[in-house]
């Protein structure tokens, strides 16, 4: 499941242990919970700084690029020393996961999302109200929240027309109804409101992994299981929120080692359904832009 959205990797491997598990019945160890959510949320970060430096591209202005790959450069260092792996993590397993984190693995996370808060402050102020890149911006690529529902868009690109729909707040998984966070939402449902709703997510993201710290259990980090996963004969369909909208794991299971079938949902390639209604009415050079905002990873488009 790494290689489907290859920028939110641990967002996609926890859609799929949830779903194994769901199936088998298990229950997580705490610590194992919260470090998942941990993770998840700085890899969202990461996903949204990718986002804002080629979205800052996109538009003519090279400096965001340096921003945003800056901090990004520092999530992957902390994903490195966790997980072994900078893109293809193979960290979330089914019961919990790999293993356990360094004595101080609370400590440089700390240190981490001080920085993240005065860089996403950065970004703010060096892109979001800058003239040109309102113009470039503002009023182009609208989708209203009729037709973004109608079109089953997810994610950020659904609240940037103003849906307040959100999976870890609408349909709780796995620990999330313990944490406090807004939903940002935008109100014309154009390019700028999907940019920068994803800026004020890192925020939101930011508060999810402090209230984590502060409350981070020591215990187990797997739940054992004996031999191979053979979860019994049925069927389970588990959503999440990926950094790019609702990802949703359908497995069917024969009870044996391998799965029956597994049917994903991807965000991306359902967002990317929209590009011709948000196109109507834009010159040529607006496409990049309009495209860009939608944010989409061909690996997950494509499967």
């Amino acid at each position: 499941f790494d290689r489907l959205d290859y920028v939110g990797n641990l967002n996609n491997e926890l859609a799929f242990s949830l779903a194994v598990e769901k199936l088998m019945d298990l229950e997580i160890p705490e610590r194992a919970q919260y470090i998942r959510v941990i993770l998840c949320e700085l890899n969202r970060i990461a996903s949204h700084m990718l986002f804002y430096g080629v979205y800052g591209l996109d538009a003519g202005a090279t400096t965001p690029m340096l921003y945003g790959f800056r901090e990004r450069e520092r999530i992957q260092e902390l994903f490195e020393s966790v997980t072994g792996a900078r893109l293809m993590h193979n960290y979330i397993r089914i019961g919990g996961i790999k293993e356990d984190v360094e004595s101080d693995f609370k400590d440089k996370v700390h240190k981490l999302i001080n920085d993240l808060k005065k860089s996403v402050d950065e970004c703010d102020d060096l892109l979001s109200n800058n003239e040109m890149f309102l113009v470039r911006t503002k009023n182009i690529g609208i989708i209203t929240a009729d037709e973004a529902i109608d079109l089953g868009l997810s994610g950020p690109s659904l609240r940037a027309s103003g849906v307040l729909e959100d999976i870890r707040v609408t349909d709780p998984y796995s620990i999330y109804d313990r944490f406090d966070f807004g939903i940002p939402v935008g109100s014309k449902g154009d390019c700028w409101d999907r940019y920068f709703v994803r800026v004020q997510e890192m925020r939101e993201s930011i508060k999810i992994i402090e209230q984590a710290l502060v409350d981070l259990p020591e215990g187990e980090i797997i739940t054992p299981i004996k031999g191979m996963v053979r979860p019994p004969k049925g069927e389970v369909f588990v959503r999440t929120e990926s950094p790019r909208g609702d990802l949703g794991v359908f497995v069917v299971s024969d009870g044996s080692d391998k799965p029956y079938r597994v049917k994903v949902r991807p965000p991306s390639f359902v967002n990317l359904q929209a590009l011709e209604l948000m196109l109507r009415d834009t010159y040529l050079a607006d496409a990049v832009l309009v495209l860009g905002s939608i944010d989409i990873i061909m690996g997950e488009v494509d499967r």
